[in-house]
């Protein structure tokens, strides 16, 4: 049953009901999270938090995609962009790791509205290819700014005191502060899904014209989401960029833009948990294959192909439905 707002637009009486976890999720949440705690005593700090912001990214980007229907390549932009405003703001004027990045994300969400306002004029691949001459253009004047450094970047980038108080400069100490970072953009990510917002995001994916019949501003939902996920990438990048105390040119090459399509694909759009599972693995590959040199990408290339013939829906896609459950 339906009812009609103020300006005539159809209310699902479902969407009216209290936002309701289901237990499978609350587990896979609980488990990451007990993860993710335990893992700097085990495993490499500094890779560990790679994969987070990553996480966060791919998260970020299909809320886009996977939820929103839009296809970016152009999200290195938002991602590189916040990744040189947080690197700058941290090292020439001393601003502490919570205020760098949170300048990268306002930064993030200014461009994404930017950007957003033009792109969703198009759609299809003339929107993907919209985005991706954006990026260039972010790309280009990154290069050639003299704030950003060329093609060193920013360097040395500190890590100053948490709130002025804390200090968190060695890695393990740093580690939880980008998890409560990434772990919470994932679980903001979740809630704006399941919201009514979401459901009208998921209407507008599946027939764009329905939507438009029933009295939605579909172009209003879709700048909407595009700076929400230009925003959280934003995040993503502003982390990333105290993490490694770098931000560089290959934070906003379009291969960073290729990559974060590849997680989510991998992972398997569609789904809450694939972009997560698609970033670690990626990262992982990264990682350890990367005494192979150049050919980590050829194996990429392979395990994507073969992904995408065993596994339509990506692995957790395809996990879920064996369980017949969505992940």
């Amino acid at each position: 049953m339906t009812d009609q707002t103020m300006s005539g637009a159809p209310v699902n009486e479902k969407t009216r009901q209290p936002l309701r976890v289901p237990v499978l999720h609350m587990g896979i949440f609980a488990a990451l999270l007990i993860f993710f705690l335990a893992a700097p005593f085990f495993l490499y700090p500094v890779f560990l938090m790679k994969v987070l912001c990553f996480a966060l990214f791919a998260c970020a980007f299909n809320l886009l995609l996977g939820y929103g229907g839009l296809l970016s390549f152009g999200h290195a932009a938002f991602f590189g962009g916040a990744s040189y405003i947080s690197a700058h703001a941290a090292k020439m004027w001393g601003f502490t790791p919570e205020l760098a990045v949170l300048l990268g994300t306002g930064a993030a969400a200014v461009l994404g509205l930017v950007i957003g306002s033009l792109a969703i004029r198009r759609q299809g691949i003339y929107f993907a290819m919209v985005t991706l001459a954006f990026a260039q253009m972010v790309f280009f004047f990154s290069l050639q700014a003299p704030f950003t450094g060329g093609e060193d970047g920013i360097q040395a980038v500190p890590r100053n005191l948490l709130f002025g108080l804390f200090d968190i400069r060695h890695d393990r100490a740093f580690y939880f502060f980008v998890l409560a970072i990434c772990f919470g953009g994932v679980l903001l990510i979740y809630r704006i899904i399941h919201s009514p917002f979401g459901q009208v995001l998921k209407a507008i994916r599946e027939n764009e014209q329905r939507s438009i019949s029933l009295g939605y501003q579909v172009n209003r939902y879709k700048l909407a989401v595009f700076v929400i996920s230009a925003t959280l990438a934003g995040t993503a990048g502003a982390t990333k960029a105290l993490v490694f105390q770098l931000a560089s040119l290959t934070d906003v090459h379009w291969t960073m833009s290729g990559e974060v399509v590849l997680m989510a694909l991998l992972g398997g759009i569609h789904t809450i948990f694939g972009p997560i599972a698609g970033a670690a693995l990626i990262v992982a590959m990264q990682n350890y294959f990367a005494g192979f040199g150049a050919w980590v990408t050829v194996l990429q290339g392979a395990i994507f192909v073969i992904a995408v013939l065993l596994f339509r829906e990506g692995i957790v896609g395809v996990i879920g439905k064996w369980l017949k459950k969505p992940l």
